[in-house]
């Protein structure tokens, strides 16, 4: 049996999805154009904090929120489902995998930031600490 690595799975969601540099989602978000989602563990959170406005959905947790269908589904987060949603991480790989999911699932005005969490950072975003 052959095992597909991560790296060739996010080569190909990287080859489907759009990606953004952070200085465009930066952009964005200033204008209220999109709903940043940070996808990372609960722990990198509370270690590095979060970026101003971002929802946060833990990775294991992500098609279940955005699935009308799915018992967890939280519409009251997301308000407008077709605002533009822009995932991120710490470096850009889970959400490269996380944003092909959900263009899988039907979403199509998504994308992900190239970098993560580091770049948004060395980009000028606004970081809060719990």
């Amino acid at each position: 049996m052959s095992i597909k690595s991560s790296k060739t799975l996010v080569d190909e969601a990287l080859k489907v999805i759009k990606t953004l540099e952070p200085v465009e989602a930066k952009e964005l978000q200033d204008q209220k154009k999109c709903t940043l989602i940070d996808i990372r563990d609960v722990r990198e959170l509370h270690s590095q904090g979060g970026i101003k406005d971002a929802i946060h959905i833990p990775r294991g947790m992500l098609e279940f929120w955005l699935d009308p269908a799915s018992p967890y589904y939280k519409k009251e987060k997301f308000g407008d489902v077709n605002k533009k949603m822009i995932l991120f991480c710490a470096g850009g790989l889970r959400s490269a995998l996380a944003t092909k999911s959900l263009n899988e699932m039907g979403y199509k005005n998504i994308a992900h930031i190239n970098g993560g969490f580091a770049s948004m950072v060395e980009s000028g975003f606004k970081i809060i600490k719990e």
